[in-house]
């Protein structure tokens, strides 16, 4: 399984506007894409980082499907975080496969 993270710090302020959006908006779109079997959101307890921290882990059964929304997808969703929530957060993305 590929694991596609996005991590984003966020200011105290944004936190809840942020989290509704993601999950009223943004999440299920990504998730209609297609590219994507499961999803999940996960605060940062220990952050080190000033402001609030989420990790939301996306699923892919193969790395054909994270190819295809990186190919035809990404961008577009990077823009539209950036749209909402400019200067309000810092993002960075890892991607990962599961060890058997």
């Amino acid at each position: 399984m590929i694991v596609y993270n996005d991590t984003v710090i966020l200011d105290d302020t944004a936190e809840q506007e942020w989290l509704t959006w993601m999950k009223e908006v943004h999440i299920p779109a990504i998730m209609a894409t297609g590219c994507f079997s499961s999803y999940r959101i996960l605060s940062i307890v220990d952050s080190p980082n000033d402001g609030v921290t989420y990790c939301v882990q996306y699923n892919a059964d193969s790395m054909e499907q994270f190819q295809e929304f990186y190919s035809k997808h990404l961008f577009r969703f990077k823009d539209a975080h950036e749209q909402q929530f400019a200067e309000r957060f810092v993002l960075f993305n890892t991607l990962m496969k599961t060890v058997e």
